[in-house]
């Protein structure tokens, strides 16, 4: 937070950062029908909103989740982060491994693939990030470890189908997937039968209340602009490989 102030608050007053935060709040809520065309990110108050708002909540909710799942241990060394706007969904991931993976992101944003790689390095994680759609990303012939953060219910339901059977073809090849929704039904009609898939495969569906330990700055403009993230419902699916057999 003390390095996102100054990047988003230069040129923009605390009132026209609330007001985008509400329009952002919108879009997600209620017109989710604009996201596909960009919507949440098409101004530079939406971008700073983002930025210093739901980045810092997504990476708590993500880091909280990533814990109470003991995912960073025996991490592979690569992790690819799907529509990885400020990139804060691999940070929240990585950081809690040991060593760090490489982290590789993808967002069909110009805006956004700057800004992961910024939030990367200033937190002291080697990455890159490129533009793509999320369901086009490669990560080679090594299994790395997934994570899309509220990302896969704004994919068409034809990308959405076949990134399934990918993801579920990266734990059978020795890597493993996270993928953190949030717990409103109508923006993720898809989900039973993600979770039916994960659960077949030998994963698992979770919803979570999380207390995020915020930020002052997060709650100020929070509660300026009538939303309250002091707790925080999401749902996840997370499949990894089975252990090895000695």
């Amino acid at each position: 937070m003390q390095a996102l102030e100054p990047r988003y608050r230069a040129d923009l007053t605390v009132s026209e950062v609330t007001r985008a935060l509400r329009a952002l709040s919108s879009a997600y809520v209620e017109r989710r029908g604009t996201l596909a065309g960009g919507a949440a990110l098409d101004s530079a108050g939406k971008r700073a909103a983002f930025a210093l708002v739901f980045g810092p909540l997504h990476f708590l909710v993500i880091r909280d989740i990533v814990r109470r799942l003991d995912a960073g241990r025996d991490m592979p060394p690569l992790l690819v982060d799907l529509g990885c706007g400020t990139g804060v969904a691999g940070a929240a991931w990585a950081l809690e491994a040991s060593p760090p993976p490489r982290l590789l992101g993808v967002d069909r944003h110009p805006w956004a693939v700057r800004e992961a790689g910024w939030t990367w390095r200033t937190l002291g994680l080697r990455g890159r990030a490129g533009q793509a759609e999320a369901s086009l990303a490669r990560w080679g012939a090594r299994a790395p470890a997934v994570v899309a953060g509220y990302v896969v219910n704004e994919l068409p339901d034809r990308a959405r189908h076949a990134l399934l059977e990918r993801l579920r073809g990266v734990a059978a090849a020795g890597g493993r997937v996270l993928i953190v929704e949030p717990i409103a039904r109508r923006a993720a009609p898809w989900w039973s039968e993600w979770a039916a898939a994960f659960e077949s495969a030998g994963g698992r569906a979770d919803e979570w209340t999380v207390t995020p330990d915020l930020p002052e700055r997060v709650r100020v403009f929070s509660e300026a602009a009538g939303l309250n993230h002091r707790l925080v419902k999401a749902r996840s699916l997370y499949l990894a490989a089975a252990p090895r057999q000695p």
